[in-house]
């Protein structure tokens, strides 16, 4: 949006040259937030210097209070529903009678699984009286390892959001699932003299094994239709690059608690892609510096746009995406592995080549060479090559079947279908799932051509923008409403079972597909279990716990089926059903199936015309654009732009500076979070859209990176109309980058919501890190401040429990899943974009970031920020009405009934964790907004303070029960939200009078460190500094 010009005041723009010249000088700082920072702007000098926003009183809100509890009722509202709980019609754990533990107020929990992208996460749902309000990982899934990602934690949100598709609609209007049948039935029998010659099925990336039985079996019936699936941020590469390397399809699997050296060309396997959570858990294993230890692993990483995994890397090379298959080649030659192809490593990798191959020699057989989801098949291939060569292979690389139950190329799949749409082929069309008619490459125009189709059907979360060009849209269930299964990223058979009934009576495509088998009254229930019971009794599961049918009499196999069932309900998945390894070898003519050309690795210089590299890659928040109406996500800061609510085209500093590029903060007095950006015009094989300019130190020149997901149009209240639509631009010739990308300065401007603009760190030592020799060295990377611990107030020895935490900053990867955990836990409201960009959000964790070093290539580190819960707390002391007061185990407690929000706490912590409900975020008349939150936990109102309680209904919770068992309370028996959900289980909390406990052997580390420990707060969370571990040939 542009802004009125009355509210803003024009400064000076950002002047790079200058801030590259400070940082180059040693007088400069050391670590550093953001480019204002650097620059010591006179907008944002002033913007951290006023105590109220400049135009505060002509703040002109769009958004009425009608309005705004509306929005606010898709963060914790349900409308509509008849009852406060509906439980599943089959039984998912039978009782005969009510067990003990079946108490209002304890929660029971059931293990599912969440697919993204088709693959299954294991997790454990926490159930309040038949509502499902938290997710937990399952720790005994294969893939979880008991911690999830931001969107797992979020996808109780999107369960009950009020904008799901509510009806089934016939032309628009309101019908019901009989009138769907009865019509549907008339169109089957016609498939059916055709032999199915004009029926298509359209689905997601498939894993399940059950849906695909039954799209088999439907293929079977009906030979002439034809299945299609596609999913915008797919795996075709990786296919690709396997039949290349290998004359077959195989599926990778990686083992990074084995690996010493991992060198990542363009994958952020960290935090995102099938696996990413183990991946972060097993990475992070050989990272820790704890009881003794001095050995790290080392992890080079070259990308074409900044990440995470990118971020915690000891050596990280940006180039643009389009070089990083020169490099591949380059690295590959070097290892003595035919690369095909003429091109030539360019002089700025020369060192960096050799000194990671000779890594790569010295750890052969315990190194990985991995490619990103995002390169051409070809660096994939050479990535096969490279592990193969330095034998990685059946050690740190495993490969195994396809993961997926049809393993095509998704993109020309679609593209198939496009072709027999715009030839009048295609007669009935099932859309099971997605939203093609958004997130299909531009050039295919597959909203136009669905229109020739005769029948369209769409079964889908939201009435979207595919629903919207349908005949029949029917709504469908949450996977924590459904009956299904899939594989997680090892194969391992993952069951996916509901904690309620469909609150809308939504349908699965397993029930959509009985019904084209002209069996609708099957249930999804019956459709799982009858699946499984059929491999279990033809003895196809012998590994976990079938047997073969005919030595045994059926009586007894369905007792042993029965058994079986239950313990996989229990589990969450199907024990030792992953994928088994399997031997393959490099195509003999490997190097001469290999394209002939690499392409150029010189950047091309941008033009007049302003002709630079595009690259498209996902949403660390919104994903593919799936999660666009889920607030949670909406508002989560992104991992290294730090905005909220919006996407943008990046560009690094010294592109900016060629096309004269800027943006301010400060522009709207103290609107701490507000950023005014440059909208610029992006044209791309004659597609334009509209964009705000985002610079992010570290990004490669002369590309621009733009994020999916956004530009909805029909997402919901929260996701429609945010940000810009990346998918107008992307084509299925060039799905993550090309070249040709022109782009033009509007000379309008528009307004972001950041978060990490709203401080100075004013040259306080806020973060610390070291390299793994210095440790070696001199252990203590974090020597404690010489702060002046006297004080008016008499010491307190704390007897019994003393809580604290300590987080790791060697392990913290940035994912931000702990602040979606906490906000799930802790019923933390959203409030929009904003009251983002005045620096009001709700979230009681943040994450910062940190960057050290030069613009063009800095090290990039995270701090994840809690309450401190100081033990000498400046918030206690001047709290006129005793609203924030300390506990006898050390817990800055906030006692909300009291509180009359003076924000003098606020003011006077040092950490700015504290937060204030400046408006009512909570409809306290709808009894239904009561489904989604914990009962544990207060709701807040306007006009009060609330932070980090270091969730002390967990607490709570564990002292009653050890009470009742005469013990203490055991180290590891509390565990909260941010700890559980932690990939990388970077944070660790528990009581420091323990001198066995966990937290309080940390914090005895040499690394622990209070934050402003100068100011003698004596915080009970402290940091364990950051430790990288370089190669001494790149020092």
């Amino acid at each position: 949006m542009t802004q009125n010009a009355s509210l803003i005041t024009h400064h000076s723009s950002l002047d790079l040259s200058a801030i590259q010249e400070r940082l180059s000088n040693t007088s400069g700082k050391d670590y550093w937030r953001s480019l204002e920072e650097l620059a010591e702007t006179e907008g944002f000098d002033e913007m951290l210097h006023r105590e109220f926003p400049r135009f505060a009183a002509e703040w002109n809100d769009s958004v009425g209070r009608r309005r705004f509890l509306r929005l606010m009722g898709a963060s914790l509202a349900l409308a509509g529903l008849s009852a406060c709980t509906r439980q599943p019609m089959e039984p998912i754990a039978p009782y005969v009678r009510q067990p003990e533990e079946l108490l209002p107020g304890k929660p029971l929990y059931f293990a599912t699984a969440m697919p993204l992208g088709g693959v299954a996460t294991g997790v454990l749902a926490e159930s309040h009286q038949g509502r499902p309000t938290k997710i937990e990982g399952n720790p005994d899934h294969p893939a979880s390892f008991g911690a999830t990602d931001a969107f797992a934690q979020a996808s109780v949100l999107t369960l009950y959001d009020p904008d799901r598709s509510q009806t089934l609609t016939h032309l628009g209007e309101i019908s019901a699932y009989p009138a769907f049948l009865g019509s549907f039935r008339t169109v089957v029998r016609t498939q059916r003299s055709l032999q199915g010659a004009g029926l298509r099925i359209l689905t997601e990336t498939v894993t399940s094994p059950t849906l695909a039985s039954e799209l088999r079996a439907t293929l079977s019936e009906l030979p002439l239709a034809k299945w299609h699936q596609y999913d915008p941020v797919n795996r075709d590469n990786v296919r690709a690059g396997a039949l290349l390397a290998f004359g077959e399809s195989v599926h990778t699997v990686y083992r990074f608690e084995r690996a010493g050296v991992i060198v990542s060309l363009d994958s952020d396997f960290l935090s995102c892609g099938p696996g990413s959570v183990r991946y972060a858990r097993e990475f992070a294993s050989r990272r820790r510096l704890q009881e003794g230890r001095s050995e790290m692993n080392r992890l080079y990483v070259v990308e074409g746009t900044p990440s995470n995994t990118g971020s915690v890397a000891d050596h990280r090379l940006q180039l643009r995406a389009s070089e990083i298959e020169p490099f591949a080649r380059a690295l590959a030659r070097e290892l003595g592995v035919a690369a095909g192809g003429e091109s030539k490593a360019d002089d700025r990798w020369t060192k960096w080549i050799k000194a990671v191959a000779s890594d790569l020699q010295r750890h052969r057989g315990s190194g990985i060479v991995i490619a990103g989801e995002f390169q051409p098949p070809a660096v994939h291939a050479l990535a096969h090559a490279m592990n193969h060569a330095l034998d990685n292979a059946d050690a740190t690389v495993l490969h195994t079947e396809p993961l997926e139950a049809n393993s095509v190329d998704q993109t020309e799949s679609l593209r198939e279908l496009a072709r027999d749409m715009d030839a009048g082929n295609v007669d009935v069309l099932l859309i099971l799932g997605g939203n093609p008619v958004y997130n299909a490459p531009a050039d295919l125009n597959f909203g136009e051509r669905l229109r020739k189709v005769g029948l369209r059907v769409h079964l889908g979360l939201y009435d979207d923008e595919t629903s919207a060009l349908c005949h029949w849209h029917i709504p469908e269930a949450h996977y924590l409403e459904s009956w299904s299964d899939a594989r997680a990223f090892d194969g391992t058979a993952s069951i996916v079972q509901p904690l309620i009934a469909p609150l809308y009576r939504g349908k699965t495509a397993h029930e959509i597909l009985a019904a084209l088998m002209d069996q609708p009254e099957r249930s999804g229930y019956h459709i799982v279990r009858d699946y499984w019971k059929s491999h279990f009794m033809g003895g196809q599961l012998s590994g976990a716990g079938g047997g073969v049918a005919e030595n045994r009499e059926e009586s007894s196999m369905s007792a042993d089926f029965e058994s079986f069932w239950r313990k996989a309900l229990h589990d969450g998945f199907i024990p030792n059903t992953a994928l088994a390894p399997k031997p393959v070898t490099l195509r003999s003519d490997f190097a001469s199936q290999m394209p002939s050309q690499a392409p150029s690795s010189r950047p091309p210089a941008p033009g007049p015309s302003g002709e630079l590299e595009i690259v498209f890659r996902p949403d660390p928040t919104v994903y593919d654009g799936r999660f666009a109406n889920n607030g949670w996500l909406q508002e989560l800061p992104k991992p290294l732009t730090r905005l909220t609510w919006d996407n943008a085209a990046i560009v690094s500093p010294a592109t900016a500076a060629s096309l004269n590029l800027s943006y301010e903060i400060g522009a709207r007095g103290g609107e701490h979070g507000g950023v005014l950006t440059d909208q610029v015009e992006l044209e791309y094989q004659g597609r334009t859209v509209r964009a705000p300019v985002w610079i992010l130190p570290g990004h490669p020149d002369d590309c621009v990176t733009v994020h999916l997901g956004y530009g909805r149009v029909r997402a919901g209240r929260v996701g429609s109309r945010a940000g810009f639509n990346a998918y107008a631009l992307r084509t299925s010739d060039a799905p993550w980058f090309g070249s040709g990308l022109k782009i033009r300065k509007t000379w309008e401007r528009v307004l972001l919501a950041g978060v990490q603009t709203h401080h100075d760190m004013e040259g306080r030592d806020i973060l610390r890190s070291g390299t793994l020799d210095e440790y070696r060295k001199h252990p203590e990377l974090a020597p404690q401040g010489s702060g002046n611990e006297l004080s008016l107030y008499p010491g307190y020895e704390y007897r019994g429990y003393a809580w604290g935490m300590t987080i790791d900053l060697n392990a913290c990867i940035g994912c931000g899943a702990c602040v979606v955990a906490c906000q799930a836990e802790n019923n933390i409201p959203i409030v929009g974009k904003t009251e983002v960009g005045r620096a009001r959000e709700m979230h009681w964790l943040r994450v910062d970031r940190y960057y050290k070093g030069p613009l063009n290539n800095p090290e990039t580190f995270f701090q994840p920020v809690p309450c401190m819960h100081c033990e000498n707390a400046p918030c206690e002391v001047v709290c006129p009405v005793a609203a924030t007061a300390h506990s006898a185990e050390g817990l800055n407690d906030m006692v909300y009934n009291r509180c009359v929000g003076t924000r003098y706490c606020s003011n006077n912590c040092p950490y700015k964790v504290r937060r204030f409900n400046f408006l009512l975020y909570s409809d306290w008349e709808t009894p239904s907004l009561k489904l989604m939150r914990n009962p544990n936990v207060t709701v807040r109102s306007r006009g009060v303070m609330e932070k980090c309680t270091y969730c002390v209904q967990r607490i709570n919770k564990a002292k009653i029960e050890a009470e009742k068992e005469d013990r203490q309370v055991a180290d590891g028996e509390i565990v909260t939200a941010c700890q559980a959900v932690c990939p990388v289980q970077a944070i660790v909390f528990g009581n420091v009078n323990d001198p066995n406990s966990r937290v309080a052997k940390l914090k005895s580390e040499p690394r622990n460190y209070g934050l402003l420990a100068d100011l003698n707060t004596r915080p009970r969370t402290t940091y364990l500094a950051a430790v990288r571990n370089p190669n001494p040939d790149l020092a």
